[in-house]
């Protein structure tokens, strides 16, 4: 069975995030723009690690990182080692407060672990879950795994069989005069492989991203397709060695204001008992990769 299903299974749910909300994100003292990601030196077009030592550890799994609209908060899990279960940090920008209790560079931001009874407040914060979409009549005996929301309030989800090898597929629903119209499953172009999950939408929905495997792969790679001039979508391309390697690349979204791409990578072990455990650590790149890859007109 492929090891894809205990990354999916592991890690938060949802990839949303929830462009429709008014936000500050282009208010450049909340948080400052050279403070929005924890001090840390921006990548260029090459994949790096987010924030190693603060965030990402050699020690522990950490989930891809997701930030609140306004860039306020971030979060993401960690698992492993004294973590029998998966525990969710969440990190704050304190505008009142230059106390530095967790090594981040004196630049404002605090740590704070969230407890078992708050964690699903926390989680819903940040990562929507199905039961949003699933309560809309249009939704409701879809097994739904995951989805992302533009701007429009397009809904663009996933199903997936894990019984089946991975089958699955991706489909979306527009918000037509107050109203989600019937699901329609998007084309081939996005629908071809296994394992197709994890949505990302552009918020003008210009672009989608995702994961699967694709034929003649073993693990999963990211994928983009572009909107075409007729509404269509274009061919998924992989998106390169830069990103996409032996390893696992999953989970891909671009910041709420526009600036990075995040991913996870990591790899799936196995211990001397059979069983199996993942490692990884989120990393970011320029988002101007994303137009390296559009097709010229």
């Amino acid at each position: 069975m492929k090891t894809t299903k205990l990354l999916i299974l592991s890690c938060v749910l949802s990839l949303n995030t929830v462009f429709a909300q008014k936000n500050k994100v282009n208010d450049p003292d909340f948080p400052p723009l050279e403070n929005r990601y924890l001090g840390q030196k921006p990548p260029g077009l090459i994949p790096e690690v987010f924030a190693p030592d603060i965030v990402s550890t050699e020690a522990y799994l950490e989930t891809v990182v997701t930030f609140l609209p306004d860039m306020s908060e971030l979060s993401f899990t960690r698992s492993g080692g004294d973590y029998k279960e998966p525990k969710l940090f969440v990190m704050y920008y304190n505008n009142n407060n230059n106390n530095n209790n967790n090594n981040n560079n004196n630049n404002r931001w605090s740590r704070k672990s969230i407890s078992s009874t708050d964690i699903n407040k926390y989680e819903e914060r940040f990562n929507p879950s199905v039961s949003e979409i699933k309560s809309l009549e249009p939704f409701e005996d879809i097994p739904i795994v995951g989805f992302s929301v533009s701007s429009k309030g397009t809904y663009y989800f996933y199903v997936l069989n894990f019984n089946d090898g991975g089958s699955g597929y991706m489909s979306y629903s527009r918000l037509i005069n107050g109203k989600y119209e019937k699901p329609q499953k998007m084309s081939e172009a996005i629908n071809t492989g296994k394992y197709i999950a994890h949505p990302f939408i552009a918020p003008d929905e210009s672009y989608l991203i995702w994961d699967a495997e694709k034929e003649g792969e073993s693990t999963p790679d990211i994928y983009i397709s572009f909107r075409q001039k007729d509404d269509s979508w274009g061919t998924a391309i992989n998106m390169g060695d830069k990103i996409n390697t032996p390893r696992y690349e999953q989970r891909a979204r671009v910041t709420p204001d526009g600036k990075y791409l995040f991913f996870w990578k990591g790899d799936v072990k196995t211990r001397e008992d059979g069983s199996r455990y993942a490692i990884g650590s989120p990393y970011w790149v320029d988002a101007k990769i994303i137009e390296t890859l559009r097709p010229k007109e």
